[in-house]
This record gives C-alpha cells, structure tokens and sequence, in this order.
C-alpha cells in the first residue's frame, strides 16, 4: 500500500487532531494527554488490469531474482554472448582461465579423485550395484557438470543417501542377484527419471517444491540413513556370506546374530583396524582444517594397503571377501537398457523421483553452501537443469543417479579449487583408472569398501542441529525424530514420507489456525503490541484490540471468526469481572494480513453484522493494498465507510475516543 503523507487526504474533524487516554485500568489511574494526531485515509492500491496482476505474480513466483535482467538495453550480439553464459557457464569464467587456476584445480582435482574413486565402488555396492558403475558415474557427470554448472567447487559423483534409497527401493522388489540385468535396466531407467524431474524443475523454475524437504526432515532422515548404513556394512566387516536384503533395524541385527557361524576373524581384525585408522584421519581433518588432505588420501591409501596385504596373504586369508574382476574400458552405452514399458515402469519412475529429489536437495545446498563462504552466487534453477541432464546423460552411459557430495565437496574446497575444472581433473583420472588401472582392484577387500562406507555417513548424524531444533521448535524436532524412527524401523521411503507428511501438517496447523492476539498500548506512544509479550502495555478502556497474524483463507476464516467471537466473550467477562466500562468498540489490526480471498471478505462482513446487533462498533486498521482491493470490488468498503477503516490503531483510538467525547 502506498501512502504518501504529504498528499493525503485529511477527512477528520478539528475534534479528531487531539485525543488523551480515558481513566481505565489500575495502570491508568491518571489521563494521559495524547500528542495531537492526524487521521489519514486509507487509499486503494494504483489500478492495474487483470493481465498486469497476472504477469506480476507471475514474476514473483517463478522470477523473483529477474534472471534477465542483464539482457536489457544490450545489443544483439552482446544478448547473444550472454543468451551463451546464462545457458553454459563455462562462457562466463572460460575466457579469463588462467595456467596459474588450471595448477589450483589439478591438486584439488587429484586430491577428490583419491576420494572419489574409493567411494564410487562402495557407493555403487550400497546401490546393489556392479561396482565398475560407481567409477563409471565418477566419469561422465562432471564432465557434463563441468559445461553446465554454476558451483566452482561442487564435486560430482554418487552419494551415499541416494545409493541407499535406490538399493533399497529397486531390491525390495527385483532381486540383484537373482534377476541383476532386469535391476540394472531399473536403476538406469530411475535415473533417467530422476534426471526428467531436476531438469523440468530447473527449465520450469519449479525449485521451490524441494522446499517440502525442510531442515528438520533431512536431519532426521540422514541420521536415520547413516545409522541403516552403517548397520548394512557389518556384512562387510564381519565377512557374513548370506545376509538379509532388508534396510529397517530389527532385521538387519537380526540377519547379523542369526548368521555368527559365518563370521571371519581375519576379516573383522582387519576391517576394524582399517576403520578405527579412517575414523582417526576424519577426525584429525575435523580438528585441524588445514590437514584436509590427510582424511582425503586415507581412502585411497587404504584400499592400496588392504588391496596388497590381502594379495600378499591370500593363500592364508580364505575367508576374506574381494571385490573379484572388474571390466576395463570406458562407459559402455545403456540407451537400449532403459526400460519404458513393463510391469515394474512405476517402480522405476517412483525410485526416480525420491532419489532425484534428495539428491538435488544436497546438491544445492552443497554449491550454496561453499558458494556463500567464497561470496559468489549459485543459481538454482540452473543448477537444477545442470544436475537433471548430467543424470539424463548418465543414464545412457552406464551411470546411476549423481549429485554434489559434500565430503568431496569440502575436500575440492579446502584444497583450493579455483573452478569446475577440478571435475575435469577428477574425470580424467577416473578415465585413466577405468582404461589402465582395473586389474589392481581384484583382491580389493569388501571390508574395506563397508569401512569406507561407515566413515562417510557417519558424518550425516547431525546432534548439534537435533539439539537445537529440540530447543527451538519441539514440532519441526517431531518431524526430524519421526523421520530418524520411520527410516530405522519401518523403510527408507515410508521414514521419508512420514516426515514430509509432518512438515505439511505444520504448514496446514499454521495456515488452518493463524496466531490472534490482543493489543495494548504502551505509554506514551502510539505503539500497540500484544498484551502477554510486553508487560509494560496497557489496555484501552471501552476498546476489544485484536491483530491477526496471517492472509485470511477458506482454510481458516471459521476458525478466525469462532476465535475473535471468544476474544470478545472473554474480553466482557473480564470487564464485568473487574468492574470496568462496557466495550463499545473492537478494532481488527490487519497489518499482517497480507491476503484475502472471498470466504475472508464473508467473515469480516460476518462478524462486523454480529457486532453491530450487540450495538459494538466495528473498524479495521492498516489492511495491505491488495486486501484493500478485494474489500473495494466486493463493495463492503462501503459497509464501513471513512469511520470504520484506519490507518493506524492508535489514529482508529484516536479518533473514536474524540467522536465519543464529542456526543453530548
């Protein structure tokens, strides 16, 4: 709403430009000389069309940070330079490249490569997955992220979160090792759908859905995960053959006691040597940021050392499991290996859209995350585009569904990545890798690879976050345990949708049953606030002051005029109770009522009828321009006139009080 106090109208009387505080509570025992005050009118917003309205919400839906605005006033080989760098970044910063940022990216790049090549092969098996389809999703995403994405120092691959939901939605009905080439065509299929989903969001500007997601629901359902995770990895540390495929508590630890007779001391002596030396370098790094390198190298350097130790002493080590023969060459194409029709198409498209949701979600807040701390910008809706079509890409290539990790993320950062270049580096040792250096990892120990596993989630237990959402918002702490529990006890997906479903309820809770409160005045100020918040504020004799502290909908516009009706009933029986003057007036602060729509308009007419049968004068006070609006074309602004619509509650006191005193 727009007021300009110069001209504005001024329709009060003389008698209106003072006004003083009647005797009233024990507070109040002597008046209070008001400053003289203006009442101004309380004018409708400019008059636009309908179309006009339309394009402008529009604009703040999908538009919000004008995204070509550079466009303006340029001419047409310049629009096209930066029609180039809005759809490529690799315009943007390409031309400026220097040998002094391609020697920062090569370290940085080798260093998450020693990270990433380990972690695509124990991603790839939490995923039910061949392993060689962990280094192939290591290879192609960051190339294509390279040209497309805005993050210098997002690094892509597989992640552990939506490993683990794909291994564990796709097995739940497809057995890996019964049917693998079926599981293998879902998984590339759930992939391609995952990526339809991130790039139509993206193009669509429909990033605000992974908002559902909040906080409180990651927190608890990447404890959860973490906690499954590393649960599932006791079939690689303690070396168990058969082990159950199920991803909720009860079975796993059952599955783990019920199998004691398949347990090899050799594997687990190792695995827990290896494991207590990759939790101690996490820590180490944790503790001291500048020894980043020294937790980056130790994946690396622990399948190097497991790989030549069990190499070594294989004739002696006949319990413990390895990786076995891994294909050489590079991605080999899977375009006719995705799976379009059939009875597990839902099962494909469903998988598709929760792990491209979760891993889109980490995605940007990884590249927000690191891009906040070198102070520059992540768009993220071309991020959002970036992602969907590396995985698009991927999954006619032999990957599966990728995203920003943010262990490697962290690394790429701490080890000085200049630029998305650092992805090249990355790819290009993973090519190297997958063309030269495969035979090295047929004695790799499965061990290994579940140590691996169980020091990166390990991280995804967030305490201190749990803590405080227990300390801020016991609801959004619900949301956040019931996902913790759903996820460990009934499934992956279900601890997902609980939590969502939580989180929508919240949301509901608040637009059903908004906040009202009852107004004081504190002295000497034309200031009202809510009575229970400050102690200081006092009541207005003969005035009912109630604010409503969100838009006005079908959703709650009962439950609103139920809940100002009780205000008024209470606010009676504490007047008699205390021997006051009668209420002849309650005024409706709408200042955070920043909508309307026409079940609002009905309560507000509804219940300015029902005050005026019990002879109490109605007003609203400071109602936004566009509920304003509404209020003029559904005529009930003539309902209340110049006498019931203020701009203020202290000029609404102001000016009642004076009519009052006027009355003979």
């Amino acid at each position: 709403m727009h007021i300009n106090s110069n001209k504005v109208e001024n329709f009060a009387s003389p008698a209106t430009k003072s006004a003083w505080h009647e005797e009233g509570t024990s507070t109040m025992t002597n008046a209070t000389p008001m400053p003289p005050l203006e009442v101004h009118k309380v004018c409708l917003p400019p008059h636009r069309t309908t179309v006009q309205k339309f394009r402008h919400r529009l604009s703040e839906i999908f538009f919000p940070d004008d995204p070509l605005h550079k466009f303006k006033h340029q001419t047409p080989f310049r629009k096209f330079v930066l029609g180039l760098q809005f759809f490529f970044p690799v315009f943007q910063w390409g031309p400026n490249y220097s040998l002094k940022l391609l020697k920062s990216d090569v370290i940085s790049g080798l260093t998450i490569a020693s990270l990433a090549i380990p972690q695509g092969i124990s991603y790839a098996k939490l995923a039910n997955l061949p392993p060689i389809v962990g280094l192939y999703s290591s290879f192609v995403p960051p190339l294509i992220y390279s040209v497309l994405g805005s993050s210098r120092h997002l690094a892509v691959g597989p992640v552990s979160i939506a490993s683990l939901v794909m291994g564990t939605m796709l097995s739940g009905t497809v057995s890996y090792n019964e049917e693998p080439i079926l599981y293998l065509k879902l998984a590339f299929t759930a992939t391609f759908f995952a990526g339809v989903l991130q790039a139509s969001l993206g193009f669509l500007r429909l990033g605000f859905v992974i908002d559902f997601l909040s906080k409180a629901t990651l927190v608890g359902f990447m404890a959860g995960a973490a906690v499954i995770v590393s649960l599932q990895q006791l079939k690689g540390l303690l070396g168990i053959v058969h082990f159950t495929g199920k991803m909720q508590l009860i079975p796993v630890l059952s599955s783990v006691f019920k199998h004691k007779d398949e347990w090899s001391w050799q594997t687990i002596l190792m695995g827990l040597c290896f494991l207590a030396l990759l939790l101690t370098t996490r820590q180490i790094s944790m503790r001291k940021p500048k020894l980043f390198w020294i937790s980056a190298a130790a994946p690396l350097t622990s399948v190097i050392l497991s790989t030549i130790l069990v190499t070594c002493l294989k004739s002696k080590l006949h319990g413990v499991q390895v990786i076995g023969k891994l294909p050489k060459g590079l991605n080999p194409p899977s375009v006719n290996m995705l799976y379009f029709s059939g009875t597990h198409l839902a099962l494909a498209i469903k998988t598709g859209i929760i792990t491209g949701i979760l891993s889109l979600t980490e995605g940007i807040a990884v590249g927000r995350t690191f891009a906040a701390l070198r102070n520059y910008q992540v768009d993220g809706n071309k991020e959002m585009v970036a992602i969907g079509l590396m995985n698009m890409a991927g999954s006619c290539s032999s990957c599966y569904v990728t995203t920003g990790s943010f262990s490697r993320s962290a690394v790429n950062y701490n080890a000085g990545a200049q630029t998305v270049v650092s992805n090249i580096i990355l790819a290009s040792t993973v090519l190297i890798t997958l063309l030269f250096l495969m035979p090295l990892f047929h004695y790799t120990p499965n061990f290994i690879l579940a140590a691996i596993i169980i020091t990166a989630v390990i991280g995804l237990i967030d305490y201190n976050s749990a803590y405080k959402l227990f300390k801020v918002d016991k609801l959004d702490f619900l949301a956040c345990l019931c996902s913790f529990l759903g996820v460990l006890f009934l499934s992956v997906p279900l601890g997902l949708a609980i939590a969502v479903g939580i989180s929508v309820f919240k949301i509901l809770l608040h637009v059903t049953r908004p906040n009202t409160v009852v107004l004081g005045n504190i002295p000497g100020t034309q200031i009202y606030q809510n009575l229970n918040r400050y102690k200081d504020a006092v009541r207005i004799p003969s005035f009912l002051i109630l604010a409503v502290e969100a838009p006005i909908y079908f959703a709650n516009s009962l439950y609103l005029q139920e809940r100002v009706m009780r205000w008024i009933r209470e606010e009676e029986e504490w007047l008699a109770s205390n021997n006051k003057s009668d209420m002849k007036c309650v005024i409706l602060d709408m200042t955070a009522v920043s909508a309307i729509d026409t079940s609002g308009i009905d309560t507000i007419v509804e219940l300015k009828k029902m005050l005026e049968k019990q002879s109490v004068k109605f007003v609203l006070a400071n109602p936004v321009g566009s509920v304003m609006e509404k209020l003029n074309h559904s005529n009930v602004l003539e309902s209340f006139g110049f006498e019931g619509l203020y701009l203020t509650v202290g000029e609404a006191v102001a000016d009642i009080s004076s009519a009052w005193k006027a009355q003979p």
